[in-house]
């Protein structure tokens, strides 16, 4: 049976607890984190689109941190998106600041209809480094 660890950022366990979900989990060197959304310190979502983006990739950064992670661990990312036409734009900005320089995660991105009030989700896959795992 494979180990699976859960991994939850700082103060923040309490709102996957209630939903039913762990923000990560770990499986020898693989992170699988789960979607992030840009949601205020109460779980609502955060009204404007690129700070919703920005929230989404803080709260990635705080579950990735969590884990002894960084974004240049991530090795796959997967997005959701409720009007991805409209969208593109900010969310490239937002990713351009946090992905800078090759080699680059591959990247899906999925245009939705429903992500529970929010406009914006991200997922990724990451490697652990070899000193955490």
């Amino acid at each position: 049976m494979t180990q699976r660890k859960a991994i939850f950022p700082a103060d923040r366990q309490s709102i996957y607890e209630k939903n039913g979900y762990s923000a990560a989990i770990q499986s020898k060197d693989l992170l699988f984190v789960s979607g992030q959304v840009g949601s205020l310190e109460d779980g609502s979502p955060e009204p404007d689109f690129e700070k919703q983006v920005v929230r989404a990739f803080d709260n990635l950064r705080n579950t990735l941190e969590a884990a002894g992670c960084t974004f240049e661990d991530v090795i796959d990312v997967t997005t959701f998106h409720t009007d991805p036409e409209n969208q593109l734009d900010a969310m490239m900005k937002v990713k351009d600041s946090v992905f800078k320089e090759p080699p680059y995660p591959s990247w899906t991105a999925v245009g939705v209809t429903w992500l529970a009030g929010f406009d914006f989700e991200i997922k990724v896959i990451a490697r652990l480094p070899s000193e955490t795992n």
